[in-house]
């Protein structure tokens, strides 16, 4: 396990990669290579329906500082600059997006042994600022994470995250949307060898009275492939298969089946992605 109780982002991390990362239906192939003077170049193409996306990525790195400067179909222009640690613990963020002038924005990170900060603003005359804080140990931490709108002097998020980990379980429990959803997660290691784990989250939507279930499991079949499945209470099955068929290139199939209604087409999501 990792020093420190980390972000608040973290709170739950483990469990929402378990059931929802690498599950899709849409169709993406990415190319990253790299040059002679440590510049990344990454290209992506996605298939979204009737839908094509693409862009292009490149990331360059002199010393503590990463600069991301990415561009769309859509002619918009991302630009990420981060600063490992002008400071002992400290991480700087700044991201824009053009051509929209109010998108622009600041973030600072702070990692301690006990705590975790993370705090942002828009850089516009009346932003909305953002700030995160964990406080406990890599066994027991308790967040909040908080919005504030400058413009209209309201509480735009509160949300607050409580999570207990040892080396084989991680357990959260979050509540969200100023109070109206409450969620809570587990993620259990079965073998370390396999990689294998089970996982869970239930949400409780308080106002509607929703409740959402969602169970899933991962297995690592041999040293390059990683299956996975998922099912909730509505009835909707999901499955991965990774497969890393040479060094940090992979090959990912998902589908999902909709139990309730198996007349329906099944939901088919394919993506490659090339690192020479």
């Amino acid at each position: 396990m990792s020093k420190g109780p980390g972000l608040y982002i973290d709170i739950g991390k483990k469990a929402k990669d378990l059931l929802y990362k690498d599950y899709q239906s849409d169709h993406k192939f990415t190319l990253t290579t790299y040059s002679d003077t440590g510049v990344a170049i990454t290209s992506s193409a996605t298939k979204k329906g009737d839908l094509f996306l693409a862009d292009v990525n490149t990331q360059l790195k002199r010393g503590n500082i990463t600069t991301d400067v990415k561009v769309d179909t859509n002619s918009r222009l991302y630009v990420t600059a981060k600063i490992d640690e002008p400071a002992p613990g400290l991480k700087a963020i700044f991201s824009i997006v053009a051509p929209d002038q109010k998108s622009g924005k600041v973030e600072l990170q702070y990692l301690h042994e006990y705590a975790g900060i993370s705090t942002s603003m828009g850089l516009t005359a009346n932003p909305i600022v953002n700030f995160s804080g964990v406080i406990g140990t890599n066994t027991l931490a308790l967040g909040t994470d908080v919005s504030f709108d400058t413009a209209t002097r309201n509480l735009t998020k509160c949300n607050a995250g409580l999570s207990y980990s040892n080396s084989d379980l991680i357990a959260s429990l979050n509540v969200n949307d100023k109070g109206d959803t409450v969620n809570a997660s587990f993620f259990q290691v079965l073998k370390h060898l396999t990689n294998s784990a089970v996982g869970a989250e239930i949400s409780h939507n308080i106002s509607t009275k929703e409740n959402t279930l969602t169970i899933g499991t991962q297995h690592q079949l041999d040293t390059l492939t990683v299956v996975k499945g998922r099912v909730n209470n509505y009835g909707k099955v999901s499955g991965v298969l990774q497969h890393e068929w040479r060094p940090k290139s992979l090959f990912t199939l998902s589908g999902e089946v909709d139990t309730r209604a198996i007349e329906k087409s099944a939901k088919v999501g394919m993506s490659i992605g090339l690192k020479p």
